[in-house]
């Protein structure tokens, strides 16, 4: 027996699911598509019984690759639930209307029950199950409230006896069901209330999104750092490490086996950010450095989510975003790139269209700088002058929005409007956080992580077996004639797919000039992300997509490198800044002429 979750977005519908199966679920992508939908199991009267959530849905007549899931997977269900936002009955009713038409056993959970009181709300829900002639249970899902009458009651699911509607007679007996059932008493604005309305207000709204994506991405740099310095940290050093240190005693210190699984000592010491073995760098990134920040930001996003502040975030930023392509979802990934680009590239995931996600991912690795880059671009070259640190972040910026309009011109297909409905804001529930945040970082574990070691693996048999230093002498030419650097800097590139951090010291030593080491800065900076975030971008885009936007991340590096050689001079930075004025004004003239739409637009 398989029963179906189906309805609107935001109205709780995974949250009913987690009720239900716990955290033991599976996320699969539907075939042919980057739209995921979940499944789990429930206990039902000593029956197996599989649940599926599926994407949230306003209607069967698809408008988007997510309504197109959702009513491809109906057939499949043998028990439709359908759960119904009580504060919104107006929006909701029109799917529940359609699925009454596809004659499937129908149960309807009216949820936000709770919510819907606050806002002097009245229903009668039993007068709704005599018109709709199906079952209809009331949920608080947050609190659990309804969750053994809504299982009570599935045996009851039966078949809704209307025959086809047109649209125009859809909406007209939702107004007469909502007539019929509902009241709405006088009560005023709540605090919570008033902060909604100014979250989505043109000059209140952005200086609400500034204030939050700069909390957002403080509050991910802290815990993430503070998790790293004082757990992860510890207990690498103080439990890991001996153990470590031992069996580098056993394998000898030296050998193929040891470099393999160890790695090089350095003066004698086990390092692990430089050792690049298995059981050292390998696990150290993966672990140490990385999970810390995915915890960080899962949290945080979760703590957003449920909050409901994401969709006005999206509303307030979708016209800028619009001019590249993307919806205003993507500035999550984006504001999150500055920090890390491990939890950027987790964030794509959210974005609906696999369009959207080859754009935002192809922009996020080559001109957002993460945290270490940055760093490392101010530690090497801020000694120089604040003029070459401007020159390289406003070569970035250029190629950003260069690279968004051409992609957002020449790739196939377009980026629809987002239309949503905003959620009310609510106090986030904890145990509904951890059961969302465990799933998340399971999810990370079993599948980034592997692929991450097997990064370091490839990387370590290279750099081991000389083919790094060989190709670092094969290049000396292209090197030295194209961008005015020696071959080592090749190096730097190669051992840039493990660490940028890393990656940037090699650069340190070779006693660049000046304005070498900006160009050499400016290259690694749009050159490949670390492998863990290599890894997370295949498993969101797949090695098909993840190639492509490998070709394009190399070709637009090199060019960026060329033209800062050759833009180096006192006139650089206006060089670049009338280079970004000139896109600017091109996006500009492109939205006059229509050939975007933005959902602010459509509102």
């Amino acid at each position: 027996m398989k029963i179906l979750l189906v309805g609107n977005p935001n109205v709780g519908k995974s949250v009913i699911f987690s009720q239900l199966t716990g955290t033991r679920v599976i996320s699969a992508n539907y075939p042919g598509t980057t739209v995921e939908y979940t499944t789990g199991v429930l206990n039902l009267n000593g029956e197996r019984v599989e649940i599926i959530d599926s994407p949230g849905s306003y209607t069967l007549d698809p408008t988007s690759k997510a309504e197109e899931v959702a009513a491809a997977l109906l057939p499949h269900g043998d028990v439709v639930i359908n759960v119904v936002d009580a504060t919104n009955l107006e929006r909701n009713l029109y799917l529940t209307l359609e699925l009454l038409e596809r004659q499937k056993p129908l149960i309807v959970a009216l949820n936000l029950w709770d919510e819907a009181q606050h806002k002097g709300l009245i229903i009668d829900p039993a007068q709704l199950e005599e018109i709709l002639g199906v079952p209809v249970v009331v949920t608080a899902a947050l609190r659990g409230q309804g969750m053994k009458q809504l299982i009570a009651r599935l045996p009851e699911a039966r078949t809704g006896t209307v025959g086809w509607r047109t649209v125009d007679e859809r909406y007209a007996a939702v107004g007469h069901i909502v007539r019929r059932v509902q009241q709405v008493t006088h009560r005023h604005h709540t605090l919570l209330e008033h902060l909604e309305d100014l979250s989505v207000m043109p000059l209140s709204g952005l200086v609400i999104a500034a204030v939050a994506l700069f909390c957002t991405f403080k509050a991910i740099i802290f815990v993430g750092e503070g998790l790293i310095n004082h757990v992860f940290d510890p207990l690498f050093e103080g439990f890991y490490a001996p153990f470590l240190s031992q069996l580098s005693a056993v394998l000898g210190g030296d050998g193929f086996l040891h470099h393999l699984l160890i790695g090089q000592l350095i003066n004698g010491e086990i390092d692990f950010v430089q050792s690049f073995g298995l059981l050292t760098t390998g696990l150290y990134v993966s672990l140490a450095m990385v999970f810390p920040y995915i915890i960080a930001f899962y949290t945080v996003l979760g703590l957003l989510e449920d909050f409901g502040y994401i969709p006005r975030l999206a509303v307030v930023l979708d016209r800028l975003m619009h001019r590249v392509g993307l919806h205003g979802y993507a500035i999550i990934p984006m504001m999150l790139g500055f920090g890390c680009n491990v939890p950027a590239a987790l964030a794509i995931g959210n974005l609906e269209s696999r369009r959207q996600k080859f754009i935002a991912s192809t922009l996020m690795v080559i001109a957002i700088p993460c945290f270490s880059k940055t760093a490392m671009i101010f530690a090497l070259v801020g000694p120089h002058g604040a003029f070459y640190i401007a020159q390289i972040f406003l070569t970035l910026f250029s190629v950003w929005l260069i690279l968004g309009l051409t992609l957002n011109r020449w790739l196939k297909g377009f980026t629809p409007s987002l239309l949503m409905e905003m959620p009310p804001y609510r106090v986030p529930d904890l145990k509904m956080l951890s059961q969302k945040l465990y799933l998340r970082l399971s999810s990370f574990l079993k599948e980034a992580i592997p692929l991450v070691l097997a990064g370091v693996l490839v990387m370590n048999l290279a750099y081991y077996s000389g083919l790094v230093r060989l190709t670092a002498r094969a290049l000396e030419p292209v090197f030295r004639a194209v961008f005015n650097l020696p071959g080592e800097a090749a190096i730097a590139l190669f051992l840039g797919l493990l660490r940028k951090d890393v990656a940037f010291g090699i650069l340190a030593p070779l006693n660049l000039a000046t304005e070498q080491l900006v160009v050499a800065c400016t290259i690694l900076a749009a050159y490949f992300p670390c492998m863990a975030t290599f890894a997370i971008l295949i498993r969101q885009l797949g090695w098909g997509d993840m190639l492509k936007v490998s070709v394009i991340m190399v070709v637009t590096a090199g060019f960026a490198g060329i033209f800062t050689r050759f833009a180096l001079h006192q006139y650089g930075v206006f060089l670049w800044a009338g280079v970004a004025a000139l896109v600017i004004v091109l996006a500009v003239i492109e939205d006059r002429n229509g050939r975007t739409t933005s959902l602010t637009d459509e509102l």
